[in-house]
């Protein structure tokens, strides 16, 4: 891959260059890692932006319907879309379905919209390894909205906010009361509780789910970023496609008043040097994959079990090989 033409092909907008791009940030192999850096680096001269909106909620929700439906309304507004859509992995066989372009079949054919699947693979907090790559590259491509979609996740499981600038969650109908609400993890990361499923015969229950939540939402502690009634809770229809343009008008309105007041750039900031600080972490725990490692660590892992050391005694032995390397 010719680092320059493909940059040139990405900032034009063209999709092949950007599907063949994340595949190459995605991948594990040395060289492949050398080339996304420096095609990242070029990209990055662009200072191009786009809104990342990280979506997140229980599986069942109804993650992809909102998505597309949300999705089709702003492409309709004239605005460009991509959706980032980390499906889980098998721990069995690491493999994964990547269906989501089956499940969004009219966004996927609108020429505004690009989706890409992705498997988690071991990334655990509902996004893949690479995501935040992956955002940049769209960012690049000229995209307004990046929208991540996780794979379904529960309380603890935040990571998508580190890569997103808004940060929506979204619950069914008679999900939870108030001390449900209150609960420290997933909850106090959200900007935006949307209540999905608000039609029909759970339109009532949604109703009551959303005033629930919406009363735990004032208990918890108020946040800097966040102007007076944020976050707040709504209640939203995929299928009726219901609720959808009061919420990109919250949205819009959040992210205007954190650019105006400084949180926007500040966060940016932030979230480059949490991921510069996994990046180090991941690189020391990939020299425990070294033959070497493993077989240190088999031979000492013998000598634990039949208590000719201590556990402790044995991972620091491991630890100044590796410094010692």
């Amino acid at each position: 891959m010719d680092i320059e033409t493909t940059a040139k092909c990405i900032l034009a907008g063209d999709r092949r260059a950007l599907a063949r791009a994340i595949t190459l940030v995605e991948s594990a192999r040395a060289d492949h890692r050398q080339m996304a850096q420096a095609l990242l680096a070029r990209l990055a001269q662009a200072g191009r932006q786009a809104l990342r909106v990280g979506l997140s909620g229980t599986p069942g929700v109804g993650k992809s319907t909102f998505i597309e439906a949300f999705g089709l309304m702003l492409t309709h507004r004239g605005l460009r879309v991509a959706v980032l859509a980390v499906d889980p992995s098998s721990a069995r066989s690491g493999g994964s379905i990547l269906g989501d372009k089956t499940r969004m079949e009219r966004l996927s054919r609108d020429p505004n919209a690009y989706i890409r699947p992705s498997p988690s693979q071991t990334q655990l907090g509902g996004v893949a390894r690479r995501t935040r790559e992956a955002v940049t590259l769209c960012e690049a491509a000229g995209f307004d909205v990046v929208l991540i979609e996780t794979v379904g996740v529960g309380q603890s499981e935040t990571l998508v906010a580190e890569v997103s600038d808004l940060f929506l969650l979204l619950l069914a109908p008679a999900g939870g009361d108030e001390l449900q609400g209150v609960k420290r993890g997933i909850m106090e990361m959200a900007d935006l509780i949307l209540v999905n499923k608000a039609d029909g015969e759970l339109k009532p229950k949604a109703m009551r789910t959303c005033a629930d939540y919406s009363g735990a939402l004032r208990l918890l502690r108020k946040r800097a970023q966040d102007p007076e009634g944020f976050p707040k809770a709504m209640t939203v229809s995929a299928i009726e496609v219901s609720g959808l343009d009061a919420a990109w008008t919250e949205m819009q309105a959040l992210a205007d008043w954190r650019r105006e007041n400084g949180h926007w750039d500040r966060r940016r900031a932030e979230q480059a040097q949490g991921w510069f600080v996994a990046e180090v972490r991941h690189a020391l725990l990939a020299r425990l994959e070294s033959p070497e490692a493993r077989a240190l660590i088999a031979r000492l892992g013998e000598e634990v079990a039949r208590g000719a050391i201590e556990p402790g005694a044995a991972a620091a032995a491991v630890l100044a090989k590796l410094e010692s390397d």
